[in-house]
């Protein structure tokens, strides 16, 4: 008799327990929700169950019911940026939330050169990154980071809780995701919300959903099965269902991007695959066309990850001149070009403070409309053939373009023979005259069009100018 009211009160409490209102880990004490918008919040209860949800900004109560499944949804209309505050979720046992702020949020992912934490990877510092973690202490900047894991299931949860940011935490957060938010938390003046996502090494197939790649299922393996998935973070989908499908649906203002290392054989695929992951995503997120920043991959010698035969197809300046396409056909996006910090033996460039501001340029500029600095590099407008010259003209340098009284020795004209020769660079305030000895009569132009270069030519307000190619030869 012992034995039995022993095993139905364990019965009893397990019940109990499984009837409890549950939250997912990307809702909890410290978190930032999105301000003034309808913000989605989500659970489990009992099958049926009745949960009311109260937050302390209005006051107001809103009820939903768990379908079959346990599962409920609702969403909150949040004010402007503000709190802390608290959310109390109830289905007649109480779940409440603490010390919840409402800003800004702002999704971060991508593979190492994202995943790369403040205090570096061994042996791989961060610049700045020690002064950066002892200054980190920041009750306005809320981090969750979603741990690695990869799936062929589409995965509601993940292990993991919001932090406000302190030495201690920072240290082991994103470098790249940190310095973005910090500049916007100090120029925004709001709470800032980083999600941060991201596995090294992967590439972006990875974190596309089966949908998403229905285009190229000639071309990418999607696993149907667990053990078909050998190297999650190489894996179509993995990353998509075990990283992302947990936090799809969360409220965000926008979200910063650094992949592409791992794609870098496959330059002519990286760009439909970019424009149709972005595409999918702000469908599945619901959120409309959000902001997409991203950076593009920083130069560093390929070449000497494989063999020599494929040094030319492994450039990486045609990966960054997908980018450079990309950035056209997505509609509300910005890249950053990396082209002065890259390094030639380290594909994780230690500078990452430079490239993550350029992000937050974007976003301060694009997103939020503030005015009065340069926030994009300067691009290509127009090509000028001359007789045995080459004159380039260039949008989005609105004081001009400078190489700082220094030689430009990295533009290439070739002539109809599609031979390809150094180019002298004769600067002027807004444009560019090449020539060579070599080419009697240019018919195309290319800059930095190496795996490894040091970008020469920039805005006057700091910002490089891209790797390009005229020709599709």
């Amino acid at each position: 008799m012992k034995k039995f009211i022993m095993s139905v009160a364990f019965l009893s409490a397990s019940l109990i327990s499984y009837a409890e209102v549950r939250l997912p880990s990307i809702f909890s004490d410290n978190m930032v929700l999105q301000q003034q918008i309808p913000a989605p919040i989500w659970g489990w209860a009992s099958p049926g169950a009745e949960v009311t949800i109260t937050a302390s900004w209005d006051g107001n109560s809103h009820q939903v019911k768990a379908n079959q499944e346990g599962e409920w949804q609702l969403k909150l209309n949040t004010p402007k940026a503000g709190g802390p505050y608290q959310i109390t979720i109830s289905d007649g046992d109480e779940v409440k939330l603490e010390n919840v702020l409402i800003g800004e949020v702002w999704l971060c992912s991508g593979q190492s050169n994202m995943e790369m934490p403040l205090k570096g990877f061994s042996g791989q510092p961060i610049l700045g990154g020690n002064e950066a973690i002892v200054n980190a202490k920041n009750d306005q900047i809320r981090l969750i980071t979603v741990p690695r894991k990869g799936s062929v299931e589409e995965q509601k949860n993940f292990e993991g809780q919001w932090e406000e940011a302190s030495p201690a935490v920072a240290s082991g957060f994103s470098a790249t995701a940190w310095f973005f938010g910090k500049q916007l938390q100090q120029s925004l003046d709001v709470p800032i919300g980083l999600v941060h996502v991201s596995w090294g090494g992967s590439n972006i197939e990875a974190w596309m959903s089966e949908q998403m790649l229905a285009d190229f299922k000639d071309e990418i393996t999607i696993p149907q099965s667990e053990e078909e998935i050998k190297v999650p973070n190489r894996t179509a989908t993995a990353l998509y269902n075990g990283m992302i499908s947990p936090v799809m649906g969360f409220g965000i203002k926008g979200m910063i991007w650094y992949q592409g290392e791992s794609n870098n054989g496959r330059p002519e695929q990286y760009e439909e695959l970019m424009v149709t992951m972005l595409k999918e995503w702000r469908q599945s997120w619901a959120l409309g066309e959000f902001p997409f920043y991203y950076a593009q991959i920083a130069p560093f010698d390929y070449g000497d990850l494989t063999d020599n035969q494929y040094v030319e197809k492994r450039n990486s300046a045609y990966l960054r001149d997908a980018q450079r396409k990309a950035n056209k056909r997505i509609p509300n996006s910005g890249m950053a070009v990396l082209m002065d910090i890259g390094e030639k033996t380290l594909i994780h460039p230690a500078d990452k403070k430079t490239g993550s501001l350029r992000l937050a340029y974007l976003a301060l500029a694009k997103t939020y409309g503030i005015e009065g600095f340069e926030y994009e590099s300067p691009e290509l407008s127009g090509v000028e053939y001359k007789g045995s010259t080459a004159i380039l003209s260039f949008d989005s340098a609105p004081n001009g373009i400078t190489s700082y009284s220094k030689e430009v020795t990295i533009f290439e004209i070739a002539g109809e023979n599609k031979k390809f020769y150094p180019a002298n660079a004769l600067l002027g305030r807004e444009s560019i005259t090449l020539s060579s000895p070599s080419v009697e009569k240019p018919v195309a132009v290319r800059y930095g069009f190496k795996n490894f270069v040091e970008g020469q030519v920039f805005s006057t307000g700091g910002l490089p100018l891209s790797s390009f190619r005229t020709d599709e030869w």
